[in-house]
């Protein structure tokens, strides 16, 4: 027997929802709908209202009640099953779901919606304590002569009235009212601004008026969808141009300004020679990497001395776990050959610092991988770079996983692939390493479901964080020094992640600060400085000129461990840094200004990010600034439960000397002739 959601239905202040049963062999007399909450593990038992047929039945409940009071929880995931009840036996059966609603305001703070997992399992999804001052609207457009908006009037069955929407300057305190007279369909508005209205070389923030109950309400329209398949720029007569962003915040903003002329358009013509070159450019990286799938095809011998080969982030990097291992390599075993795999950008570096390399996608670089007996890594090879029999790969990875990896991902948005590609790409590469590093238990139980992995865990801690155990306070002095950040100031270090559905182009991911740097300095700057660590796809630099003496980009500094040291506060979102910070014992803060966006539509987590982090969460640019406040009056961690909780299940295997673990593994292999 199965059990399909298959219609939600909002009846004033309840929602009918209707089934579809297949393959009925009992009476639904005592039969009723179970809902299951995922982490609380609350239960509610719904009876059937009407059975339509012997095939459809239909419940009706009030969405009130399928939330409660609870501190750690904001959002509440209901699992849904059919139970048949009768003399005889006992059915639970799980109610699958093939109809995905929309999102429904439930109240001004709360919203609600069915959908369905992966699996294709109905869930009823609640979140509470969102921002009172956002109204989720549906899509916006801009045609040739108006801005168009459409989203629903309704709350909860419960009619909006006078609605209107408000367009509010950037700059100044100026207002544009327009009023919302058009149904789009029954519960949906839509409205149509003229663009002749919209202000010459403005920035404007779109803002709802409406009556509730009443009571009148402002909010800011937000889209918690992308803007993809929405017309977001149009050009008007005279040269003008209006154009929609959306911002961090999910706010949605109408830019107007002047437009390039003829003249301007004519000059930038040259820009298309840029183009041109581009395409050349991929044109001979084609060839490029046709030749080198040649070259690796070739049988080699390996090199009569035992040769390894470092790797970090693809080239990009001389830093992280491998350059750990290399540098103590580089003391008790010099007589080995160790070479970089680096990119022709770190050229001068390597020469500078005197480390031997070779350059990626030459020649030379593939008879140096195919000839070598050792490949260290901390991320991925391209899946064209064969390895020889006689080489042993070990793998670092670079981070303890938040963030679900590899098979775990169930819906990839990276450019360039798809799902199905990615998770067979991820499983064939992870499967070519011989050895991998894990920091911990959880981390180890990860690896071998996301990646696929069968082969040998070096479960030792990462050897790029022996360096957090060992530093000396005076070590730390002589870091801010180098690095010219004042000894007299604390240092708040910001390091988020990067958006998957982010990206500007294959390769090329875009972000802005989530927070205001001059309230930033106004609260904290003559006390404390801030340090930017942004992710190494990250394109677009952030321009902080304006604020020189108080905001330093390290983005590009290789030891991301330096800056840790020199951190008296870290700040992040979803980015695996916290695991490794937290070995400092030192305060740590979350502000996920786009949790629920995130986690429902990018990659998920493996942790409860509610339960389960080591430090306090800032959902709002106040509370952040509350919370660092706080967090300095508290600099040390250690009589902090939530926190040694956290440090214990996460950090008390590393010891100090993973890096020699490490370098013992590869000499042992060296000696029993692998």
């Amino acid at each position: 027997m199965r059990a399909i959601l298959s219609g939600v239905h909002q009846k004033q202040n309840s929602q009918v929802l209707e089934f579809e049963l297949l393959d009925v062999v009992s009476s639904l007399e005592n039969s009723y709908i179970l809902f299951v909450e995922k982490n609380s593990r609350a239960s509610i038992m719904q009876p059937i209202s009407k059975i339509l047929s012997h095939n459809i039945i239909r419940i009706s409940i009030n969405a009130q009640d399928f939330h409660f009071d609870n501190s750690d929880q904001t959002e509440f995931e209901w699992q849904i099953y059919f139970v048949t009840n009768n003399n005889s036996s006992k059915e639970v059966i799980q109610v699958e779901s093939e109809y995905l609603g929309d999102r429904h305001q439930l109240e001004l703070t709360s919203y609600y919606q069915f959908n369905s997992d992966p699996v294709g399992m109905a869930n009823f999804n609640i979140r509470t304590n969102q921002s009172a001052d956002q109204f989720m609207i549906n899509s916006v457009n801009l045609t040739a002569d108006s801005l168009e908006i459409t989203g629903y009037n309704k709350i909860n069955g419960s009619n909006i009235k006078n609605q209107r929407v408000i367009l509010k300057s950037k700059a100044s305190n100026t207002k544009l009212d327009f009023p919302i007279t058009e149904k789009l369909f029954a519960g949906m508005f839509t409205v149509a601004i003229p663009l002749t209205d919209i202000p010459q070389n403005s920035a404007c923030q779109l803002y709802i008026n409406y009556e509730l109950d009443d009571k009148n309400i402002e909010q800011r329209m937000i889209s918690v969808k992308s803007l993809a398949g929405q017309v977001t720029d149009v050009a008007l007569p005279g040269q003008r141009e209006v154009m929609l962003e959306k911002q961090f915040d999910n706010t949605i903003v109408v830019r107007e300004f002047q437009g390039a002329s003829f003249g301007q358009k004519v000059m930038a013509a040259g820009g298309k020679a840029s183009n041109v070159i581009d395409v050349i450019n991929m044109i001979q990286d084609k060839l490029n990497l046709f030749r080198m799938r040649r070259l690796f095809k070739r049988g080699h011998s390996p090199f009569d001395n035992t040769t390894i080969v470092f790797e970090s982030f693809g080239g990009r990097q001389v830093s992280d776990s491998p350059y750990a291992i290399y540098q103590l390599f580089q003391k008790l075993y010099p007589g080995i050959n160790m070479i970089w795999s680096i990119d022709r950008s770190l050229k001068s570096y390597c020469k500078e610092h005197g480390i031997n390399y070779v350059v990626r996608r030459t020649s030379k670089w593939v008879r140096t991988l195919e000839k070598s007996q050792f490949w260290i890594s901390n991320a991925r090879y391209p899946s064209w770079v064969k390895k020889p029999s006689y080489v042993t790969y070990i793998q670092t990875w670079h981070g303890t996983p938040l963030k679900k990896l590899g098979l775990d991902i169930e819906n990839v948005s990276m450019p360039g692939t798809t799902t199905a590609k990615y998770h067979k790409n991820f499983v064939k590469e992870a499967n070519r390493w011989d050895a991998l590093v894990s920091p911990n238990d959880y981390s180890t139980q990860i690896f071998r479901s996301a990646f696929g992995f069968n082969n040998q865990i070096l479960k030792i801690g990462y050897p790029r964080n022996d360096e957090l155990i060992n530093t000396k306070p005076s070590e730390i002095d002589d870091l801010k020094r180098e690095l010219g950040i004042p000894l007299d100031k604390k240092v708040v270090m910001y390091a988020p992640t990067y958006r998957d559905n982010q990206f500007a182009q294959k390769g090329k991911y875009t972000f802005e600060l989530p927070f205001d740097l001059d309230d930033f300095k106004k609260s904290f700057g003559d006390d404390a400085v801030l340090i930017l660590r942004m992710h190494y796809l990250i394109s677009n630099a952030l321009d902080i000129s304006d604020y020189q003496d108080f905001v330093y980009d390290f983005s590009s500094h290789p030891n991301i461990s330096d800056l840790y040291l020199v951190s008296d506060l870290l700040i992040t979102d979803y980015s695996s840094v916290f695991f490794d910070y937290a070995y400092l014992k030192r305060p740590i803060l979350f502000y996920p200004y786009d949790y629920h966006l995130y986690k429902e539509e990018l990659r998920g987590f493996y942790l409860n990010y509610e339960k389960d982090l080591p430090g306090k969460i800032a959902n709002t640019p106040e509370q952040l600034l509350e919370e660092i406040q706080h967090a300095f009056k508290h600099p040390d961690m250690s009589a902090n439960k939530q926190f040694m909780n956290f440090y214990d299940r996460f950090c008390a295997i590393n010891d100090g000397l993973s890096s020699l673990k490490v370098v013992n593994y590869v000499m042992q292999q060296i000696e029993k002739g692998i």
